[in-house]
């Protein structure tokens, strides 16, 4: 597999990893604590791939490290708030898979760190 294909993989991971969490916060309640919560979470759940691709497009080194940083803080950020979040009945499972999604990126990034350096 060469490295541009692992690369789209990881894109088109953390792209579901937001869009899944979109369709979730979308789903909740709209109480003002969920508001607030989602839109947090979303904002983190978006910036992990969004940063993802920055550092794919980044202009040195040191650029990529900082932005594969920012994709692990986020990562941590959206577990975070997925933990906070208040939902309904039933969305046990989906909310306790994008918390396991979030953890096994956040460990992907910190790889990825360790191998940069």
């Amino acid at each position: 597999m060469s490295r541009n294909s692992k690369q789209y993989d990881l894109e088109e991971r953390t792209f579901i990893f937001a869009k899944e969490v979109i369709d979730l916060v979308d789903d909740v309640s709209k109480s003002l604590v969920n508001l607030e919560i989602g839109k947090q979470l979303v904002r983190a759940a978006g910036s992990v791939g969004a940063n993802h691709i920055e550092a794919n497009e980044s202009l040195s080194k040191k650029d990529f490290i900082m932005r594969i940083k920012i994709c692990r803080k986020e990562s941590k950020e959206s577990r975070y708030w997925l933990n906070l979040l208040k939902y309904r009945d039933g969305m046990d499972g989906r909310r306790d898979a994008l918390i396991q999604e979030a953890t096994e990126l956040m460990k992907i990034f910190g790889a990825i760190l360790e191998k940069s350096k």
